[in-house]
């Protein structure tokens, strides 16, 4: 009879083994018994029913991350830290220009906290940083939320002509190009550049330009041949102090090769104002800014300007310390007094920063009139003074 029930289908043997069949002398296979539900999770370190019965929940329960952000204040911006949001007809007419005209904006690939600022009030006196070569970089700096990639597109060969029918329609003083890092092209994008800045003079000769451009990979010749252009201002960013610097930037990007760039520019026309620019708030100690701004003298550079470092995203750098305006005040002082033409320092200022570009206008002028060199105004040392031409 146990043969018989070793052949019988699987549903047979189930109704068989939940049923005693005493006349056929097979017996009920009992039942495999479950094994109680032990929970090893963090439920059972919560709150049971008698405590919700009895009030002890509320005390038992973890806090909310979100209200715990709430109340810790260094969770938050600091308040020095916020702007307002970017509005206004001026910052609209400028959003439609350069639309238009298929240009891309450091401003908003960067997201710069200041484009409301510079966008915004008269469109005579606002202020674009044009991006050229496009809008996505070859490199991969943990700082920048510009869009990489090791093969963009190609150039686009009347992005000169735009550039400088755009600048020419704000009928501005003073403009910023930059550019993203193109390794993929031979010349890094230094003739471009150069054409960019030749379109711009011959429409409009009374316009100054700056422009902020990378290292063209250490070729020394490619910097020569962008500072004999005929703009006015030779930028190129430092970033960070050089212990930082293969942690924050692009392996590509050296401090020791930026240095050089700044130096073969002043060297190639020594009339050229050269300018860098460096964040704080990556770890940075005092010594070492200190002896970022000894390097910087010593190649002769004119303009520094410093700025906290703010995550544009999750997958970027996270902000080590947020600088305080005092510290801000105090590298201003520090560098001013090192012999730098112009300093400008506080947790919003980047490197195109509006306040700075006027000063550097007015040097600029004054040089041209042959007023002779013109020398670093006492009142700029004063932090009051200082703050209140940054806002």
């Amino acid at each position: 009879m146990l043969s018989s029930f070793k052949n019988l289908p699987p549903a047979f043997k189930t109704a068989l083994s939940r049923t005693h069949v005493q006349s056929a002398g097979v017996t009920q296979i009992p039942k495999k018994r479950r094994s109680s539900t032990i929970f090893t999770d963090k439920l059972n370190k919560g709150p049971s029913f008698d405590d919700f019965i009895n009030g002890k929940a509320a005390d038992m329960m973890a806090v909310d991350p979100l209200e715990a952000a709430r109340q810790d204040p260094d969770s938050r911006l600091p308040k020095w830290l916020k702007v307002p949001i970017p509005k206004g007809k001026s910052f609209h007419n400028v959003k439609k220009d350069v639309r238009e005209l298929k240009l891309a904006t450091v401003c908003e690939e960067a997201k710069c906290p200041n484009i409301g600022e510079c966008w915004g009030g008269k469109k005579s006196e606002a202020t674009a940083t044009i991006m050229l070569l496009g809008d996505t970089c070859t490199r991969g700096c943990r700082f920048c939320s510009v869009k990489t990639n090791r093969n963009p597109a190609k150039p686009d060969p009347m992005e000169p002509e735009n550039t400088a029918e755009a600048i020419s329609r704000w009928g501005l003083g003073y403009v910023v190009l930059t550019t993203v890092d193109r390794d993929d092209l031979i010349d890094g994008g230094a003739n471009h550049l150069s054409e960019t800045v030749r379109k711009i003079k011959q429409k409009a000769p009374q316009i100054l330009v700056e422009v902020l451009g990378g290292d063209f990979r250490g070729d020394l010749d490619m910097a020569a041949i962008l500072a004999s252009s005929g703009l006015d201002v030779y930028a190129h960013n430092i970033e960070t102090v050089e212990a930082l610097t293969p942690h924050v930037r692009d392996r590509r990007a050296t401090y020791r090769q930026s240095l050089s760039i700044l130096e073969r520019a002043k060297q190639t026309k020594p009339s050229l104002i050269t300018k860098t620019s460096m964040m704080l708030g990556f770890g940075e100690t005092d010594e070492q800014v200190m002896q970022t701004l000894k390097d910087l003298r010593e190649i002769g550079c004119d303009v520094v300007t410093f700025g906290q470092y703010m995550r544009p995203t999750k997958r970027h750098m996270k902000v080590v310390e947020y600088v305080t305006p005092e510290k801000f005040d105090y590298w201003r002082d520090q560098a001013l007094s090192m012999g730098f033409l112009y300093v400008a320092s506080g947790p919003l200022v980047r490197s195109s920063y509006k306040a700075g570009e006027a000063f550097i206008e007015n040097v600029i002028k004054k040089r041209r009139h042959n007023v002779g060199a013109v020398p670093r105004l006492e009142q700029e040392i004063k932090p009051r003074l200082m703050a209140s031409a940054q806002q």
